[in-house]
């Protein structure tokens, strides 16, 4: 059993997080949970934050919160001094309400409405990654309704993949996202944003993929970039001031992941920036990052209560949880894999290999196959680490389920960051139009 963070196993052989016993959790709190370790979440932080200091360059860490986007986690983040990344309105009115300092957040995404784009410049943030060639316009155009300038990185994508999932991979040439090295549109849109009076440009940013286990793929994206960089410099004669270089380190969900220390691919990025600007005789620009998952995943647990099983001989068991893919839809969308234990009945010896399935109209609603566990009954507690990245963020009300509560737990207090759903909830935005308020069958 591999226990992250503050997580163990305590004297009654229940499953304990940030000093809180999850059994108690589940008594206040009620099931599905999240249980986000915020003492982890700080540490991933800091050791992002030193790793950058120890390089000696100028730098931003920017939380990527589409990982996960809670009031709670903004208010941590700023805490942390971090930035912030959005990619939507509704992350940046997150973010607001949540008191974050409008000017270090940077909004992105490949399909900006011109009312996120207002929204955005009313609130003063402090960059625009732009995505297109459209979008170069449209801000434009609106910053100078405002009378505003606006700060803006132009995303390029720079032809290394990562090794990785095709659907998270997104440094490649073909890709929704970004402006293309190899085809000559990135040196187009630098041409067009200079030439635009609204938009000031700071540099590049970059994205090679996700849950990345090795540091090659940074370092070709940094020779790339830099290559990039200087012809610019040359042709054009802008010195770009910020170099974006994304996130996508990995994390320990399952036995054989192996990610790094965050302290080697950080020294990584920036050695292979300070050897290609300095042989370039190029300022050494500030470089921005983007984690989310790093930062939040393995700080994340799942507790579920156990329902029903069904056993089919010499096929498999099942065991059916409160939860699934309502909560969790990564297994259905990426065949992402996670660990599991009784939480109620940690120390308990496995004796079967179980199918964890959860409770949508949906064959494929499976959270994890194949799980050694004790002989599981009805109302023993399942616990699924290292949920922290795109679980609340992808949860859904499929089947009209509610969705999870949220709570942190820290030094033995469990805190409420997100309240459960109610039935009420779910109904809250539906509307039955007049003309179908009466039956026309109706006597």
């Amino acid at each position: 059993m591999y226990l992250h963070g503050t997580s163990k196993i305590n004297e009654k052989g229940h499953l304990e997080i940030g000093g809180c016993d999850v059994a108690d959790l589940a008594a206040e709190f009620g099931t599905p949970l999240y249980i986000v370790d915020e003492a982890l979440v700080r540490q991933r932080a800091s050791e992002y934050v030193e790793a950058f200091k120890a390089s000696g360059l100028r730098f931003q860490v920017a939380y990527a919160s589409k990982a996960f986007s809670v009031m709670a986690m903004c208010a941590i983040a700023e805490q942390e001094g971090l930035s912030l990344d959005v990619v939507s309105d509704g992350e940046l009115y997150t973010a607001m309400q949540a008191g974050f300092p409008a000017e270090r957040i940077h909004f992105h995404g490949n399909n900006k409405t011109p009312e996120e784009i207002n929204m955005a410049l009313d609130a003063g943030i402090g960059c625009f990654v732009v995505d297109n060639f459209m979008e170069l316009q449209l801000l434009n155009a609106l910053a100078g309704d405002k009378g505003k300038k606006v700060n803006i990185l132009l995303r390029i994508t720079p032809g290394v993949e990562a090794h990785t999932h095709d659907y998270i991979s997104t440094g490649q040439q073909d890709s929704k996202f970004g402006f293309d090295l190899g085809n000559g549109a990135a040196k187009q849109a630098i041409q067009e944003a200079l030439a635009l009076p609204n938009l000031v440009i700071l540099g590049v940013h970059s994205h090679i993929g996700s849950q990345i286990f090795e540091v090659e793929g940074f370092r070709m994206a940094v020779d790339k970039v830099a290559d990039f960089a200087v012809a610019i410099r040359n042709e054009l004669g802008l010195t770009f001031k910020v170099i974006n270089l994304g996130g996508g380190f990995g994390i320990r969900y399952v036995e054989g992941d192996t990610p790094l220390p965050i302290s080697e691919y950080v020294a990584a990025i920036t050695g292979a920036i300070k050897s290609n600007f300095t042989k370039a005789e190029f300022p050494l620009p500030e470089i921005w990052v983007e984690p989310g998952r790093s930062m939040v995943g393995d700080a994340g647990t799942t507790l579920y209560t156990v329902g029903t099983s069904k056993h089919i001989p010499g096929v498999r068991k099942y065991i059916a949880v409160d939860g699934g893919m309502t909560d969790n839809p990564r297994p259905a969308l990426y065949q992402s894999k996670y660990e599991a234990v009784l939480a109620n009945r940690a120390n308990d010896t496995a004796e079967e290999t179980v199918s964890i399935a959860g409770k949508c109209c949906e064959s494929g609603d499976m959270l994890i196959w194949d799980l050694e566990l004790p002989k599981a009954e009805n109302g023993d507690l399942l616990a699924v680490f290292c949920t922290g990245a795109y679980n609340y963020a992808m949860a859904s009300n499929y089947n009209r389920i509610r969705r999870p509560a949220v709570v942190f737990v820290k030094d033995g207090q469990a805190d409420l960051a997100v309240k459960r759903e109610s039935l009420e909830n779910i109904v809250c935005n539906d509307v039955i139009p007049a003309r179908l308020q009466k039956s026309p069958l109706a006597k």
